[in-house]
C-alpha cells in the first residue's frame, strides 16, 4: 500500500513539474520570439539586411531571369496553394469553423480567446506594415498579386497565430502525448510551408517572413498564458494547457 501511494504521488509531482515546465516554455517562446523580431527590425530598418535578402532571392530564381522561380512548373503551383492556406480568407474560414465547434460545446470562454487572439494579431500585423513601411521585391519577381507593404509578411505571423494556436488546443484534447506532438509537429510544419511559399514566389523577402515567423509565434504562445490565467482565476482546468512538450 505504502509503495502505491509513493507511485500515486511520485505521478502526481511528474504532472505538477510537466505544468511547470510548459509555463516556462511557452513565457520564454513569448520572450525570444519578440526580442527576435525586434532585432531583425533594426537590421531591416538600417539596412543591414539588404545583402542576405537579395542574395536568396536571387538564389531561389533562374539565372537572367528573375521572373522564374526555380524548379519545375508543377512547383510554382503548389506553392500558389499552399500560400492560400496563410490567406485572410482561408484563415477566417479556420477561426470561425473551430469556434462554431467550441460553441456548440458551451465552450464560450475558449471561442472568444481564439477569436481575440487572431483578431488582435490581424490588427497588429496591419499596424506594424504602416509603420514599417517596406518595399515589397521587385514586381518582376511577383508570381502572385499583392497589395500591402512588405515587413512583416502577414501570411508567416497569422498562419503562425492561427496554425499554432489550434495546434495547442488539439494537444490539449489528445489522449497521448505523441498525438499532442503529432499536431503540434503539423500545425508548426504548415506555418513554415506558408512562410517559405512567399519568398519563392516572390512577393516577400527572407526576412519579411522570419519576422512574421518570431512574432506570431510570441504572440499565439502570449494569449495561451493569458487563456491560462483566466482559466485559474475561474478555479477550473486550462481549456489550452497544452504547451508544446519539451
Amino acid at each position: 500500500m505504502t509503495s502505491v501511494i509513493s507511485w500515486a504521488r511520485l505521478s502526481l509531482a511528474v504532472r505538477a513539474a510537466r505544468k511547470e515546465l510548459g509555463l516556462i516554455a511557452a513565457i520564454l517562446i513569448v520572450a525570444a520570439g519578440a526580442l527576435v523580431f525586434l532585432s531583425m527590425a533594426d537590421e531591416v530598418t538600417d539596412g543591414h539586411t539588404k545583402h542576405f535578402d537579395e542574395g536568396l532571392m536571387l538564389m531561389l530564381r533562374h539565372p537572367g531571369d528573375i521572373s522564374q522561380p526555380i524548379g519545375p512548373p508543377w512547383l510554382r503551383l503548389a506553392a500558389m496553394d499552399l500560400t492560400s492556406l496563410g490567406s485572410i480568407v482561408v484563415l477566417v474560414l479556420v477561426v470561425l469553423i473551430v469556434m462554431g465547434l467550441f460553441a456548440a460545446q458551451r465552450r464560450r470562454l475558449e471561442a472568444v480567446l481564439l477569436f481575440a487572439a487572431c483578431g488582435s494579431g490581424l490588427l497588429l500585423v496591419d499596424i506594424l506594415k504602416g509603420v514599417f513601411g517596406r518595399e515589397r521585391p521587385p514586381i518582376a519577381m511577383h508570381a502572385v498579386e499583392v497589395g500591402n507593404s512588405s515587413f512583416p509578411s502577414g501570411h508567416a505571423m497569422l498562419s503562425a497565430i492561427v496554425y499554432l494556436s489550434l495546434a495547442t488546443l488539439v494537444a490539449h484534447f489528445a489522449a497521448r502525448r505523441r498525438e499532442g506532438a503529432y499536431a503540434l509537429s503539423v500545425g508548426l510544419f504548415v506555418t513554415l510551408i506558408v512562410g517559405a511559399s512567399r519568398v519563392y514566389l516572390g512577393v516577400h523577402w527572407p526576412t519579411d517572413v522570419m519576422a512574421g515567423w518570431a512574432l506570431g509565434a510570441a504572440w499565439a504562445m502570449l494569449w495561451w498564458l493569458i487563456a491560462w490565467f483566466v482559466e485559474h482565476r475561474r478555479g477550473h482546468r486550462p481549456a489550452a494547457e497544452a504547451t508544446p512538450q519539451a
